[in-house]
């Protein structure tokens, strides 16, 4: 039997990832599921956190970065992503843009018995747009993490990261 610690996703384990893969900047909308993962990033001083007002901005800054020379992740909700649909098909897919989407899968249950719609559609919509994903629920699929950046390098557009169970360990 998994202890705890296993059985969900650790801020410094994603945290690990990040500066595995050379994060530079970390794009993200503020909310309050990744407390602990934003104290941890906000204090490595090898990140910039680049808030943005709307989901949509996170992809044109992204864009940005990378053509800069950076390396940012999106850090994202499902519901947000689905909001940006247009920004990450003009931006990430229409520029070629390797930029690593880690969303918070909101609603999904490893248990099938889906009530919220925001997880029914979130594969739909990425499926639709040609885009392939990793699902993350714990520490043990961490190294699915790099697979999303190694292949967002090598094909030059967006993957997702799906991380289940809403952060489950980022904010306790």
């Amino acid at each position: 039997m998994a202890d705890a610690k296993e059985a969900q996703l650790s801020p410094e384990t994603v945290l690990a990832q990040m500066k595995q893969n050379g994060v530079t900047h970390v794009v993200w909308l503020p909310d309050s599921e990744t407390n602990w993962l934003y104290t941890l990033m906000k204090a490595d001083p090898g990140l910039t956190l680049i808030a943005v007002a709307r989901e949509g901005l996170a992809f044109s800054t992204a864009a940005g970065l990378h053509t800069g020379g950076k390396v940012p992740i999106i850090l994202i909700q499902n519901t947000g992503m689905m909001e940006a649909g247009d920004s990450m098909r003009g931006w990430g897919l229409g520029l070629n843009i390797p930029v690593v989407m880690l969303v918070g899968y909101r609603g999904w249950t490893r248990h099938g018995v889906t009530k919220d719609t925001a997880a029914v559609y979130t594969e739909r919509f990425l499926n639709a747009f040609g885009i392939n994903y990793y699902l993350v629920e714990n520490d043990n699929d961490a190294p699915r993490i790099s697979a999303a950046f190694g292949e967002a390098r090598r094909n030059r557009r967006p993957v997702a990261v799906l991380v289940g169970d809403e952060y489950h360990g980022f904010n306790s």
